[in-house]
């Protein structure tokens, strides 16, 4: 692995990673908890949906593309079309025909600004993978709340898993690097008022590049401030699985 790919080979894996794989042609990536076995605990939207928008929309954009036909369903897995929130697969179903990809933790931000493109790496510390594994397996039984595709995606599942870490305001995004590259690149092109400082077209590229690089590294977990670290079990006896949840004094990092 390295700044340009985090392709992996299967027998590469190991029980507690966090593995992702492209879908439709690089438009976003699936994540999961790889459990071993040739297994994976991820979060999906539903109805045979991995994401989505909650609209229409979603019949054109966020497909699952699922591997498998309805008639002829996956040996291992049945037929998971009408499952939602967190579920297992085995590893062919997860990918659905795409290559493999290991989320790295613990990065330094210059190899984070390095890959460009979110929802690769992050620059917070990961936890034991018995840790990891002990929350999949829980969120498995116990569900992960409502899926939103900015606040509480297939990313921002695996990533509570491998850390603990979750988001307790209500006015930005969740812990996923793929919605905050979004969010980003949306504001380094309408928002900044440091556009208006050059008019030439190398300037203006230069000014969006840089306020991307940054919207995506204040964003990350392991820069932000407004994160807590909350047990798993503490997550799902609070109603409804919520992720915004306020921090406690001893909670709150320093």
């Amino acid at each position: 692995m390295g700044v340009f790919s985090n392709k992996i080979q299967r027998d590469e894996l190991k029980a507690g990673d966090h593995i992702y794989s492209w879908r439709h042609v690089y438009l976003y990536a699936h994540h999961g908890i790889y459990i071993g076995e040739g297994k994976v605990i991820h979060f999906t939207r539903g109805a045979g949906q991995e994401i989505g928008t909650g609209t229409v929309l979603d019949r054109f954009i966020f497909s699952s593309s699922p591997s498998n036909s309805l008639d002829n369903p996956c040996p291992r897995c049945g037929d998971q079309s009408s499952l939602d929130g967190v579920i297992s697969s085995c590893l062919d179903c997860f990918l659905s025909s795409g290559d493999l990809y290991l989320f790295e933790y613990g990065v330094n931000p210059a190899f984070f600004i390095a890959k460009a493109r979110g929802g690769t790496c992050t620059l917070a510390s990961s936890d034991p993978n018995q840790d990891v594994l002990h929350r999949a397996s829980y969120l498995l039984e116990k569900g992960f709340g409502v899926y939103d595709l900015f606040k509480n995606n297939c990313e921002d599942f695996a990533i509570y898993c491998k850390t603990g870490l979750l988001v307790y305001t209500t006015i930005s995004v969740g812990r996923s690097g793929q919605a905050a590259s979004f969010l980003a690149a949306t504001s380094a092109i309408i928002s900044s008022p440091l556009r208006f400082l050059t008019t030439s077209f190398s300037g203006l590229t230069a000014v969006g590049c840089g306020m991307y690089c940054l919207s995506r590294l204040v964003s990350d977990m392991g820069v932000r401030r407004d994160v807590t670290k909350v047990p798993v079990e503490r997550l799902v006896a609070r109603s409804g699985i919520e992720p915004e949840v306020g921090p406690s004094e001893t909670d709150k990092k320093d």
